[in-house]
């Protein structure tokens, strides 16, 4: 394996000479009869391809390497949705190719935020037989919370008409790329929209069981105007593996296996404290987040953030389309726009006497239909926020809030819509007369609950046997 490295004034001019001379070399290679004029030529072509392979844009001054690979270096593609590194402390998700601010691959990655100081990007520019290799630049999230793991933005620039289709990722020194796993560049191709709206949820953990408000939530988002709800899963039951699958085989949802714990020690809770010896918040909640809008930021028009247990729920409009086109003629420089989040407690249990939800009573889970009272604002405290971006403005997101982004962040009024968020109660001590009636779901009950028995009838479980 040979390597050269080096910066080059070279001029596209001086490039497509070379580029006649290797065609001209090539058409006689016949007249060249001996071994010796053989081996001449292959060396001359090695060495035109490393000076094309080094043609550096004078603007960026960004320095490369060039790596020549035997047929035998080549390592294996990763196929998981986290590949460790080498040593441990990098967990690679996955290399998009983004061209916002230049063109560069950004490779997501969970990093440990001290011990991770160098990392360098191995472009397979020339098939598999050479690499082009840069430094990468680190940029750890912010929202790291004190654990010692982090999501990270590897961003390493492409050569100059590379478009690489793989790449390595590795410690600048190492040159074992036999034993490196080799990694597919996402976003090359830009298709038109399959979806207006794509729904992103993270984690699914704890064996999640919450069987018939995962249904009556995916049924709500179809009728609120999803195409596309991806889901990480840590692990759930086997009648929500069940319901995934149904769900994953009519197309609305993209399952995305996550597991965090077979590379780390995942926490359940947001914030790092002393006591504490995991090494990454929420189960790498940030991590699925980020992986979601760059997975679908060229294939859906608005990408949602939410949760399991929250429905972003307008109160002017039937769907998220009536509502976004408004929003968005209203404020054209937006691209994230955040809505409230609002509890409905589950301690608040009202009765609509609804007809045909007999056969719901044996389904494990609570009713989205019988929770209609939300807690009153506190004010002393920040209401959280869940959101809908523009994926194509959005660089970097946290749970709340999005880090960077090009545009303006609208928070989005009330009286427009809010996040319906059916949980335990956060304001226990209040009575039902302190709650507030909010009906707002009660006017998708018809449409709901033929769509919810239409589910049960074609899964068709016994909800009385144990999973």
């Amino acid at each position: 394996m040979d390597t050269l490295t080096g910066r080059s004034s070279m001029s596209r001019s001086s490039t497509l000479r070379l580029k006649k001379v290797l065609i001209s070399i090539w058409r006689n290679r016949k007249s060249m009869s001996s071994l010796k004029q053989i081996f001449v030529m292959v060396c001359f072509l090695a060495v035109i391809c490393i000076i094309l392979f080094i043609v550096i844009s004078s603007k960026t001054g960004i320095r490369y390497s060039i790596i020549i690979l035997s047929e035998y270096n080549v390592g294996k593609i990763a196929q998981d949705t986290l590949t460790p590194l080498k040593g441990n402390k990098t967990f690679i998700i996955a290399p998009y190719y983004d061209n916002r601010q230049g063109s560069l691959v950004r490779v997501l990655g969970i990093v440990h935020h001290t011990e991770v100081k160098q990392l360098c990007c191995y472009f397979c520019c020339n098939g598999q037989k050479s690499l082009v290799s840069v430094e990468g630049m680190i940029d750890i999230h912010s929202d790291r919370f004190g654990f010692p793991f982090g999501l990270a933005d590897i961003n390493c620039y492409e050569p100059p008409d590379c478009q690489a289709s793989y790449m390595y990722l590795a410690n600048c020194s190492d040159r074992d790329f036999t034993s490196l796993p080799r990694f597919e560049i996402r976003n090359r191709e830009r298709k038109e929209f399959s979806a207006n709206f794509t729904v992103c949820i993270s984690t699914m953990y704890g064996n999640f069981n919450n069987v018939l408000q995962f249904i009556q939530t995916m049924e709500m988002y179809k009728l609120l105007g999803a195409q596309k709800v991806t889901i990480y899963v840590k692990n759930c039951s086997l009648w929500v593996e069940r319901i995934l699958d149904y769900y994953s085989k009519e197309g609305l949802v993209e399952v995305v296996p996550w597991p965090i714990q077979k590379y780390l020690r995942p926490s359940n809770q947001w914030f790092h404290d002393d006591n504490d010896d995991n090494d990454i918040g929420y189960y790498g909640q940030i991590s699925t987040l980020n992986d979601c809008l760059y997975k679908n930021m060229y294939t859906s028009k608005y990408v949602l953030f939410n949760d399991l247990d929250e429905i972003i729920l307008p109160f002017e409009h039937m769907t998220w389309d009536g509502m976004m086109e408004k929003l968005q003629r209203e404020n054209p420089d937006a691209g994230v726009f955040l809505f409230e989040s609002h509890t409905f407690p589950q301690t608040a249990v009202t009765n609509g006497d609804f007809t045909g939800i007999s056969s719901w009573k044996d389904v494990p889970g609570f009713n989205l239909l019988n929770y209609v009272h939300r807690e009153p604002d506190r004010p002393e405290l920040y209401n959280a926020r869940k959101m809908i971006v523009d994926p194509r403005k959005t660089f970097q997101l946290s749970v709340h809030s999005v880090l960077k982004s090009f545009g303006k962040t609208l928070n989005v009024p009330l009286k427009t819509a809010l996040v319906r968020h059916c949980r335990g109660p956060h304001q226990p001590n209040l009575n039902r007369a302190q709650l507030i009636d909010d009906r707002t779901i009660w006017k998708y009950n018809v449409s709901l609950i033929r769509r919810v028995n239409q589910v049960l009838k074609q899964i068709s479980l016994n909800w009385k046997t144990k999973t």
